[in-house]
């Protein structure tokens, strides 16, 4: 595989692959600074930082970055996480030169213009408005305030409109200065590339980078409990979620596994029970994701407030069973099978494989290839996944319901109870 590692010396990582059936590339930064590296007063600047780096540099206006990169047919965009920031653009062969020197110009000589900033304050102050127009938004907030309390992963990414509304040129100057060191910044490019030309173009651009400081990062602590939102939508919403392994441990690919078969696709055993068996609602899944050093585990369904009871019954009576009798031998494989091809055929995509690079080596300072992530998948065994289950079940559960009036606290807290009896039943089981 034609996968290249460079360092600068100033400890910014270059990883490159080259595709070459490829007619495109695909390029970033990813920076391992996020909303929990924020304070309570910074809650987020991460995110504001990344809108208004697309708003104007020293030499280019906002117009100008959005006219050069569209120009040649190319795409430019940003995400904001919890654990890192990506600045990426994906072009035609022959263009990710222009596009590197954009991706350089927008981090290093952003000027945070006071006037483009008012405008950009007002954009996020809608998107933060549109979040509380989603069920769904609000529910997940709920479920990490509860999980995470008082700690900046339990935070909204998009942070409080009180702290988007108060933040200055310089809080964003300083954010950067502090946080985006080079030595947590790694430069992933995938698809038409050379890795060589590559490097020396990078080191001309970002050589001259410095760390100025250091990026806190509060230990994850996972407590659990109830949170409701008295709002009525047409729908009531349920989240329900455990604390999970962190993407650094081995019993991660346990709980993708884990995540796939019981309500990963339509052959899970939650769209299986709740949707084609008793019609009690029209999506049901699971998610498994990891950080640093926690993850979470969450079942999402959403229905009407009248079926919300039946609903909590059949998930907790799905994950008590897989914890008692673990899963069959069919229902492991299909899921492997899923979170394998998942993967490989995200790998045809040079976005994704740039992606995946440059996470592993924030993570693991290593890119794994795809045979030691299948192989990974393929040692999960039935016994792992009851045990996990089995783990889930016998602790806190964090619990949101969204969309039934002052009925969705009665419904959040029936279905902590409704779970607690799940576990003090496996608990008398196994004693």
């Amino acid at each position: 595989m034609s996968q290249e590692i460079s360092r600068l010396a100033n400890g910014l990582t270059i990883v490159t692959h080259t595709m070459p059936h490829l007619e495109t590339t695909s390029l970033g930064i990813w920076v391992g600074v996020g909303a929990r590296h924020e304070t309570l007063a910074e809650n987020g600047i991460s995110h504001f930082l990344e809108h208004m780096s697309f708003k104007g540099t020293a030499s280019r206006s906002a117009q100008a970055i959005a006219e050069e990169i569209e120009s040649v047919g190319g795409e430019l965009n940003a995400a904001t996480g919890l654990e890192t920031t990506a600045y990426y653009a994906r072009v035609l062969k022959g263009d990710e030169g222009l596009a590197l020197d954009l991706l350089a110009d927008i981090l290093l000589n952003s000027s945070f213009a006071p006037d483009e900033m008012e405008r950009e304050r007002g954009v996020i102050l809608q998107e933060i408005a549109a979040t509380q127009d989603s069920p769904d938004d609000i529910a997940f907030e709920l479920v990490n305030e509860v999980a995470y309390p008082d700690q900046a992963i339990g935070r909204p990414i998009l942070g409080p409109a009180a702290n988007v509304r108060g933040f200055a040129p310089s809080d964003l100057s300083h954010f950067l200065r502090s946080h985006y060191r080079p030595e947590k910044m790694v430069l992933a490019a995938a698809g038409a590339v050379r890795h060589d030309a590559f490097v020396r173009h990078a080191e001309a651009l970002f050589g001259g980078l410095t760390s100025a400081g250091a990026s806190d990062e509060q230990r994850a602590f996972y407590e659990g409990g109830v949170r409701w939102h008295q709002k009525r939508f047409e729908q009531s919403h349920l989240v329900l979620a455990y604390e999970g392994p962190s993407y650094r441990s081995e019993a991660y690919f346990t709980a993708q596994v884990f995540s796939g078969l019981f309500g990963g696709g339509m052959s899970s055993r939650l769209f299986q029970e709740a949707r084609e068996k008793r019609g009690l609602c029209y999506s049901i899944y699971s998610s498994a994701w990891g950080l640093g050093d926690t993850g979470l585990f969450a079942v999402h369904a959403a229905t009407g407030t009248e079926l919300m009871g039946n609903l909590i019954d059949v998930t907790a009576a799905a994950l008590e069973d897989v914890a008692r009798n673990g899963p069959t031998i069919a229902e492991l494989n299909r899921a492997k099978a899923q979170l394998k091809a998942g993967l490989l055929m995200s790998l045809e995509s040079s976005s994704a494989r740039a992606e995946q690079m440059a996470r592993h080596m924030l993570v693991h300072g290593r890119v794994i290839e795809s045979d030691e992530l299948t192989s990974k998948v393929d040692a999960v065994s039935i016994e792992d996944v009851e045990a996990f289950a089995q783990r889930l079940l016998r602790s806190r559960p964090s619990v949101a319901v969204v969309g039934s009036g002052k009925a969705s606290q009665r419904l959040a807290s029936e279905a902590q109870a409704r779970m607690t009896q799940g576990s003090v039943g496996l608990e008398a089981r196994t004693a």
